[in-house]
């Protein structure tokens, strides 16, 4: 993870090893592996994973964090109920503005949508077209765009500004 520069201070001795910390250290952090993290899934009534897999990984440059999250349900996932809402890593900024970036779920059909995350949320919901004609954005759920059954695979990408 990166972190704030130092202050010079005039007249300061430059060594090596402060040096390899602000310089060396900070490019290796934007060039080094995932973090991987455990989301939450939660809806009206929350479902339950079961045998499924859940998994999250980020990376998180300054301010800015890249997350990807990847649901695949099994055969004795339960779905609850309502809008479904999956955790980030690390809180949105409350800068007033949104995130969005992409879903793909595969359940028999593939369907392309958007991932929301609001300003200062610590949740992305993935929303699909609601309608072909005209298209209409409708939050998932258990049986939106695709009634959710074991082996089904959603991914969501999002990039957003964080608190901190």
């Amino acid at each position: 993870m990166t972190f704030a520069p130092r202050t010079w201070v005039v007249g300061e001795v430059v060594s090596a090893a402060i040096m390899n910390q602000e310089i060396r250290d900070q490019f290796n952090s934007m060039f080094g592996a995932w973090t991987v993290y455990t989301p939450t899934w939660t809806a009206s009534t929350n479902p339950n994973l079961g045998n499924g897999t859940l998994i999250g990984r980020y990376m998180k440059i300054g301010r800015t964090v890249l997350c990807e999250i990847i649901l695949t349900t099994g055969s004795t996932t339960t779905y609850g109920s309502g809008q479904y809402a999956f955790g980030l890593p690390v809180q949105a900024a409350s800068s007033g503005v949104d995130a969005i970036g992409s879903a793909r779920l595969t359940a028999g059909a593939t369907y392309i949508g958007t991932t929301f995350t609001a300003s200062g949320s610590q949740t992305a919901v993935p929303t699909f077209p609601g309608s072909s004609t005209p298209a209409t954005g409708a939050n998932m759920s258990p049986t939106a765009p695709a009634t959710l059954a074991a082996g089904h695979t959603l991914r969501l990408t999002v990039m957003y500004e964080a608190a901190s």
